[in-house]
């Protein structure tokens, strides 16, 4: 199995707080989150677009693989992540996958038929319809 790890540290209220996120490799290091970056037009980043960025990274991975000998010149994905309220809170509604590739030696329709593959089956696709994770945890408390 393979393991990989984010982490975030927060701190203060849902409003006035602050948070970093970080991966493991260091391609996010300590940037920051908040309310105003996640709701309004604040600087830094928010956790709807570290999960689109994901999303179209895994997609496009799964795409050239689907493609298999048909070696694309480029795939260029965006995800756009969908958040409303819910309740009285907030939930992720809808992601759309928007592709251009560039593939020579297929068609138009061979190349909708390899991203719909890789749409409905690429690893990030299938955990965010809810098919393959099981989430788990461990809480300390430090008082």
């Amino acid at each position: 199995m393979i393991n990989k790890t984010g982490s975030a540290k927060w701190t203060g209220s849902l409003k006035e707080g602050k948070g970093y996120v970080s991966t493991e490799s260091g391609a996010l290091d300590d940037q920051p989150y908040g309310f105003n970056t996640r709701f309004e037009d604040g600087a830094g980043t928010n956790p709807e677009e570290i999960i689109g960025a994901a999303h179209a990274a895994c997609f496009s991975m799964a795409l050239s693989m689907i493609l298999g000998e048909n070696i694309p010149d480029s795939i260029a994905t965006t995800a756009t992540v969908s958040m409303d309220k819910d309740g009285e809170g907030f939930a992720v509604k809808k992601i759309h996958l928007n592709v251009t590739g560039k593939v020579p030696g297929i068609t138009a329709e061979e190349f909708t038929k390899a991203a719909t593959t890789a749409k409905d089956n690429c690893p990030i696709s299938r955990l965010l319809m809810g098919g393959t994770a099981e989430i788990t945890m461990d809480a300390k408390f430090e008082g």
